[in-house]
């Protein structure tokens, strides 16, 4: 985690009325720009039938609809990770060293290299085994041409001609040193320059035949990853611009094939959207006395609500489905709010309990956030014993409070303050610790924010007061977090509008005409709301707009 400086002083720490006013009304308006393209229809309107996927999954499904699924699923993470992910190469399988699967390859290998070697010594000598050898050098060689090398693959062709291969050992007149250096000189006019000392140390070996073999496979192993790494740079623009609709098709076939293939996403969002309609406004009376109008959340506010439950970890559930590309960065984003937050927490206890003592060091704060952060990390892990550590964290920051206190000749913390500090900053632990649930609140609001407004790296959000201490590194979680849900939500709000739907409306049970179902295939309870639905959506939701869209509810 990148740690700059940043001085922990009032102007930092404690932002103005009007800043946390702003920040406030940034959240409570919960209306994006760029959201707003996501979604143009309202959750009433008929229209969304036609755009929303569908959801049912089939009663029966065959083998062969199982393995499309498959293949759909590697393919759409691949396509994602190209897309997403700048830098994203294949890299050469690695097993781990001692493993029960290296020790089965290396001798599954090493048997076969003892067979060809016993094969060649022979008298007379029996090529079965280095003619199947040359056969696959051959199709390899024919994999890394253009469709317009047919003067290459023509000589390829006749040089590792099988019959004609065949036909010499017959007449004992195969030069198989000759084939060999054929294929290696092939490979020099076809390798990436960063290969061409692999393919000198292959002309210049004067290792046995076998041996010779051997360092063929590993440089043209190289040479493969080399092509597929140049054709994933070369797809990738092209990726980029149907990223969103190849995606969604995608992520569709696998809905269509697969049972229930939107469960886990289904309970995200239920969860998701009651937390959303008890932060809306109390029911409004309306000219009916027997009805009043109650306010429903748009599909962007429940969105974003349940992403900031699932960066926050308040989402104890299965990771959605609709988030397995990302699975990996969304755990790694989780584990570094998480850390941020037990760091933001310690500091705050530092700079509230010494008052103005070390107001205005920042080597300080960074010493003391670097020194945390380097403790505290491994915390998400089962076998990570929080309260030991926290416990070693506090002395060790006590000891570098006392000596920046030494380092300006003021004398020591007290005891007694000392041992305040150690109980305060272990007992964050703590469900009720109130400094925590501060922090937990202004990381909530502060992801809610960049989750709702247009935003850059040039433009960020401020922080809330109280975490200004841990900006740095909170903008960059921030950026990142809502870079990777704005595209998400680009491919997906489809699906997620079309399981909003069906908790909010979704048909009642038989015989109980008080709860609302939600009717989808993929398994959505019943929500706690009741509803009756209108034929029309107001304006503002078909305009895809967040504010929310009122119904008629009727009292009870």
């Amino acid at each position: 985690m990148p740690l700059q400086d940043e001085r922990p002083s009032s102007s930092s720490e404690q932002g103005s009325d009007a800043e946390t006013d702003t920040l406030s009304e940034r959240c409570d308006s919960l209306t994006s720009a760029s959201d707003v393209e996501l979604s143009r229809q309202s959750f009433t309107s008929d229209s969304s039938k036609h755009s929303s996927p569908s959801t049912s999954p089939p009663k029966a499904i065959t083998l062969d609809e199982v393995m499309s699924s498959a293949r759909d699923l590697c393919n759409l993470r691949l396509a994602h990770e190209i897309v997403v992910d700048r830098d994203f190469r294949v890299q050469p399988p690695q097993l781990p060293e001692h493993s029960l699967q290296k020790k089965v390859k290396d001798m599954v290998h090493q048997a076969f290299w003892t067979r060809l070697e016993a094969d060649l010594n022979d008298d007379p000598p029996e090529y079965e085994h280095a003619i199947k050898l040359l056969e696959e050098i051959r199709g390899v060689l024919l994999s890394f041409l253009n469709p317009g090398a047919n003067r290459m693959r023509t000589q390829i062709m006749e040089v590792l001609d099988m019959d004609l291969i065949r036909q010499q050992v017959d007449n004992e007149a195969l030069d198989i040193k000759g084939l060999a250096s054929y294929v290696i000189n092939t490979m020099g006019k076809m390798c990436a320059p960063v290969r061409d000392d692999e393919v000198k140390k292959l002309r210049e070996s004067t290792d046995d035949i076998v041996t010779l073999f051997k360092e063929i496979f590993r440089v043209l192993d190289l040479m493969t990853m080399d092509y597929v790494n140049t054709t994933i740079q070369m797809v990738r623009p092209e990726l980029q611009k149907h990223s969103v609709e190849y995606e969604r098709e995608k992520f569709q076939n696998i809905v269509q094939t697969t049972p229930n293939a939107l469960a886990h996403t289904s309970a995200w969002i239920r969860a998701s959207l009651e937390e959303a309609i008890q932060a809306m406004p109390p029911p409004e009376k309306t000219a009916d006395a027997d009805k009043k109008m109650r306010a429903l959340p748009g599909p962007v506010l429940v969105i974003n609500t349940a992403l900031v439950q699932l960066i926050m970890g308040t989402h104890k559930g299965p990771m959605p489905e609709t988030l397995m590309t990302d699975e990996g960065r969304v755990v790694e984003m989780q584990r570094r709010c998480q850390l941020l937050q037990a760091v933001a927490s310690l500091l705050l206890i530092i700079y509230s309990s010494t008052g103005d003592v070390f107001t205005g060091l920042p080597a300080l704060t960074e010493r003391l956030k670097r020194m945390t952060t380097v403790l505290l990390d491994g915390m998400h892990s089962p076998s990570f014993n929080l309260q030991e550590a926290l416990e070693n964290t506090s002395v060790q920051i006590c000891c570098e409070l006392n000596k920046s206190l030494s380092e300006r000749g003021m004398p020591s913390l007290p005891p007694a303050m000392q041992q305040t500090l150690k109980g305060q900053m272990c007992s964050i632990t703590q469900e009720n610790n109130p400094i925590r649930a501060l922090v937990v609140g202004r990381l909530q609001q502060y992801f809610r924010v960049i989750l709702s407004i247009p935003i850059s790296a040039t433009n960020p959000p401020p922080v809330p007061n109280g975490l200004g201490l841990i900006q740095p590194e909170l903008t960059a979680l921030g950026l990142g977090y809502a870079d990777m849900a704005r595209f998400h939500k680009q491919v997906y709000m489809p699906f997620y509008v079309g399981i909003i739907k069906d908790l909010l409306f979704g048909a009642p049970p038989a015989g109980d005409a008080t709860q609302g179902g939600a009717a989808g295939a993929n398994g959505a309870a019943t929500t706690t709301t009741t509803t009756t639905t209108t034929t029309k959506a107001s304006s503002q939701e078909s305009s895809g707009a967040q504010s929310p869209a009122k119904q008629p509810v009727e009292s009870k």
